[in-house]
């Protein structure tokens, strides 16, 4: 087996070229600074700096030990691999003071680098220049990205810095090999990036020149020496340095001494071409923006190689949706390259997904390319397997491009590709082409949407930079609506353009309406119609694949998961999986993380469309209530799993084919909720906006546990205002008086007391009038803990212990065990902590019979602030560690920092003012994390401050 260790790029650990599971994402963090040292030993303070920075958080060092633990059980794999070039194992060792990476440095893709940047250097000087360009080659290959991502400590930083200006040193020693060996004309397909990209670096322009001079381009490479001359007096107030200077001159008179070297192997135009050499390419894009490493990305892709006779032609298909660039960036693509096919240039709009006609027939467009590459017409074979074997005759060992554009399937592609290792074959498609890259293993790029910036620059390029800044919101609400899509910022720039008196405004009017989007985005003519281009899209897929596409536009959020996918569309998981894998090979949707899905807005306001004016009547809104019944049945689930002792909803009918989720711990409900609390809280308001009140309440009332046990009371108070509005037109009291009670909880938690008070007013109000004395008892105890927080602490008694009375009436046990332990804090703060004691044991024993771990996490707390006012702080401290184990294993984490602000206090008071320090920053840190008041975070704070002095 062979080991490697990746850090030029995303840090990874392969064993025989399968990835190994390394965790999240701080613990590879601490495996990458192992692997940049190594084998060397780091001290665990090197390993806490260069992981966390100056900021490590609560327990860092216990923390760590965690990950190294982790990473060793990760690393088992490698402990009996073979390290790329030597024998041995690999695995994290501990010695004195820290611990080391033991594997041989050639394992580790950095430190390969390195040693083969070193051994490319020696053979350059012993004159030995193959091999040092294999060896440079080799070098560079390793990087497969920036070196650790996303791994900010200063340490990092500067490594990452270090090692960029390592490679960059390498590829422009690679490019001096090259030119030295007569390789001008690989060098020009990289080198003007690389110029773009570092443009005061004189050296690499210098290469720039020569190369250009030597691919017979002395005006550019001069016109390269005065844009950089003129870079330089710009922003450093220099002029070029005398290599430099002596380049520029000797390109100016021809000097012999600059000509590729005797023997030069690279591959030259012929000077009298015995065939045509077509020149096929459409003009180059004219506003063509952004896609810098798109570009770079298809110069690798179709880099020119040394490859065997039998090797087959270099093919790059560029993937995705309609009205995404793909054919401006193809021409961009041929047009910069277009000297490194000195045979010829050809092109074809296959027309695979035009708005209107029928897909080109691939034999017609080869006849046509026999023609360009000088065949007789009159004299073609009339078979469509002899022409294809004359069009490969016709271009073997010639270097000829071949542009195929909008390519509807693999079909259609394969009569057109050459046989020759020297052709070079670019295909656009809304298709991702499965059956061609399976065959003719095509390196595949998916176009993505512009990002934010991309698409402000082609809107300025089109209707310039004055107009966007005489109504900037306008234009940043037009670009929003056109979800980054090339194609809709073009139209709305040819609308604009084309009539004066229309304003960025009006048309920011015409696209806020979802319903008639579409419409703001025609010019009339079907090249140029958004709708037109998704639509031949939507034309393309099989009847299956339509109909889950119209579904997905009910999604009521902007991503979906499988399963609620699979509710939604009413179909077997696994049969949705397929289905919406043939929609992602069309672009149009995009699985953006592993099992969630999306597709941007145009597409999803053409899928509404479509929902509305296709397939049969009803089968939207069917779709809709099956999938707020998915998510309402599944969160109430998911929530009776956080608090199993909540109080029961009477049941709820399912739509057919709804398909809720069965999660089966507390543990899977908090990973669920965790994963789709932000598609929950849209959902409310969706389910609101399209009349399915009942759902949103239900579905509101089972986020509520979750989100305040994460302290998100924003949310908290957003989704139940919502609520609270469908529970009215429902008709709903109890369900009424519960929103008022959880908004109240809200505004308690976040220091708004009047306005918990008028909720509570009205909860209380309804209770009474409806005679539900459950729902009263829990706005008692709720009125209970907003009197305890404005510390009038007699009130608060005096609502607990009617709670009490209450539950105790209605034999609910939970409820009575809860309002027993407010009591009991009621106690301990007028002064009675035997009292407090007494109703803790009475709420514990319930609690403990009914296993209602949540209570028991609060009703410990109490018991410990008890014991801690009787002196008897190892008492306090042993029930304030159970509350904590409790909240943690519950998530609790507003609960959790409470409960570290109360054995802070005890801890300090036995002298354990470092336990106690560490206590108040997890606290803090918690506080922080989950935005918690302002008042209590500046308490914390002034604790610290007493503890650490002034600078804490």
């Amino acid at each position: 087996m062979a080991v490697e260790f990746r850090v030029l790029g995303e840090v990874e650990v392969r064993v025989d070229g399968r990835r190994l599971d390394l965790g999240p994402a701080r613990q590879r963090c601490v495996l990458a600074a192992l692997a940049c040292e190594a084998p060397h030993m780091v001290t665990v303070d090197q390993l806490l700096d260069r992981v966390w920075g100056e900021r490590p958080p609560q327990r860092a060092r216990e923390t760590l030990y965690s990950y190294l633990s982790r990473l060793r059980r990760a690393l088992q794999p490698a402990a009996t691999a073979t390290a790329t070039g030597t024998d041995g194992g690999a695995g994290i060792t501990r010695r004195d003071g820290g611990y080391e990476l033991t594997v041989d440095p050639s394992a580790v893709d950095l430190h390969r680098f390195r040693s083969l940047g070193a051994e490319a250097r020696t053979a350059a000087q012993a004159g030995r220049e193959d091999e040092a360009a294999r060896l440079f080659e080799e070098a560079l290959a390793l990087w497969r990205g920036e070196m650790c991502p996303g791994m900010d400590s200063a340490w990092f930083t500067a490594q990452r810095e270090t090692a960029q200006l390592e490679r960059i040193a390498a590829v422009l020693d690679r490019n001096d090999v090259e030119l030295r060996r007569g390789r001008h004309a690989e060098l020009l397909s990289i080198l003007p990036a690389l110029a773009d990209s570092h443009p005061l670096d004189e050296r690499l322009a210098g290469q720039l020149m020569l190369a250009l001079y030597r691919g017979g381009r002395p005006a550019d490479a001069l016109q390269h020496y005065q844009l950089l001359r003129r870079r330089l007096a710009d922003e450093l107030g220099i002029d070029p340095g005398p290599p430099l200077q002596e380049l520029y001159q000797g390109i100016l008179v021809s000097d012999p001494r600059l000509a590729a070297p005797a023997g030069d192997t690279a591959p030259k135009p012929p000077t009298a071409p015995a065939t045509p050499q077509p020149r096929q390419l459409p003009a180059p894009p004219p506003l063509f923006t952004g896609r810098g490493s798109e570009l770079a990305r298809l110069d690798k892709l179709l880099a020119p190689q040394d490859k065997p006779a039998d090797s087959g032609v270099l093919i790059a298909a560029i993937c995705g949706t309609g009205g995404v660039g793909k054919t401006w960036l193809a021409l961009r693509w041929a047009h910069d390259q277009q000297e490194l096919f000195p045979d010829g240039q050809l092109y074809a709009d296959l027309r695979g997904f035009a708005p209107s006609g029928e897909p080109a027939d691939p034999h017609t467009v080869l006849r046509g390319f026999l023609e360009a590459l000088g065949a007789d017409p009159a004299a073609l074979p009339t078979e469509p397997q002899a022409q294809a074997a004359l069009y490969r005759s016709l271009t073997a060992d010639r270097r000829v491009l071949v542009v195929l554009d909008n390519a509807r399937d693999s079909d259609q592609v394969l009569p057109l590709l050459p046989g020759s290792p020297s052709c070079t074959v670019l295909i656009t498609s809304r298709h991702q082409l499965p059956g061609l890259t399976a065959s003719h293993g095509v390196g595949r790029l998916t176009l993505d949407t512009l990002e934010a910036t991309e698409a402000r620059d082609l809107l300025v390029r089109r209707i310039g930079a004055d107009r966007l800044a005489a109504e900037p919101d306008a234009a940043a609400e037009l670009l929003r609506h056109c979800a980054g899509l090339p194609l809709a910022v073009s139209v709305l720039a040819a609308r604009v353009t084309t009539n004066p008196v229309l304003t960025l405004a009006d048309l920011a009017a015409e696209l806020r309406d979802t319903a008639t989007r579409l419409d703001a985005l025609e010019t009339g003519e079907a090249s140029a119609d958004v709708r037109a281009v998704l639509a031949s899209s939507y034309l393309a897929l099989d009847p299956d694949s339509a109909r889950v596409f119209r579904r997905l536009a009910q999604a009521p959020a902007a991503d979906i998961a499988l399963p609620a996918t699979a509710g939604l569309t009413a179909l077997p998981p696994a049969r949705v999986r397929t289905l919406l894998r043939r929609l992602q090979a069309h672009h149009l949707v995009q699985e953006h993380r592993p099992g969630r899905f999306s597709c941007h807005d145009l597409l999803r306001s053409y899928a509404l469309e479509l929902a509305r004016t296709e397939g049969p009547a009803g089968e939207a809104d069917a779709a809709l209530t099956r999938v707020l019944d998915h998510y309402a049945h599944t969160a109430y689930a998911a929530d009776l799993l956080l608090l199993p002792h909540r109080d029961r909803l009477d049941p709820a009918p399912t739509a057919d084919g709804a398909q809720p989720e069965q999660l089966a711990s507390h543990e899977a409900a908090m990973e669920w909720f965790t994963r789709e609390h932000p598609v929950l809280t849209a959902t409310v308001e969706h389910a609101v906006r399209t009349g399915h009140d009942a759902q949103a309440w239900r579905l509101a009332r089972a986020l509520s546990t979750f989100l305040a046990r994460r302290g998100r009371w924003a949310d908290v108070t957003a989704v139940h205002t919502t609520a609270l509005a469908a529970a009215v037109r429902l008709g709903d009291t109890a369900a009424r008086a519960e929103s008022h009670r959880t908004l109240a909880w809200a505004c308690t938690e976040t220091g708004r007391y009047a306005e918990a008070h008028e909720q509570l007013a009205h909860a209380l109000a309804l209770s009474e009038a409806d005679g539900d004395l459950r729902s009263a008892a829990h706005t008692h105890l709720a009125l209970g803990w907003l009197y305890e927080r404005e510390e009038d602490q007699t009130a608060a008694l005096r609502h607990d212990q009617r709670a009490v009375d209450l539950f105790t009436s209605l034999d609910n046990l939970p409820g009575r065990a809860r309002a027993l332990n407010a009591v009991a804090w009621d106690h301990t703060r007028l002064g009675d902590h035997a009292a407090a004691v007494r109703h803790c044991r009475q709420a514990l024993a319930i609690q403990h019979e009914l296993n209602d771990e949540r209570g028991q996490a609060a009703t410990w707390d109490t018991l410990g602030y008890a014991h801690h006012q009787l002196g008897d702080h190892t008492a306090a401290v042993d029930c304030y560690e159970h509350s904590l184990d409790l909240n943690r294993a519950l998530g609790h984490r507003y609960n959790e920092a409470e409960t570290l602000v109360h054995l802070s206090r005890t801890q300090r008071a036995t002298g354990a003012d470092k336990a106690a320090a560490r206590a108040l920053r997890e606290a803090l840190a918690i506080q922080l994390d989950i935005d918690a008041p302002a008042r209590e975070v500046d308490e914390v704070r002034a604790l610290l401050r007493e503890l650490d002095g002034p600078t804490a």
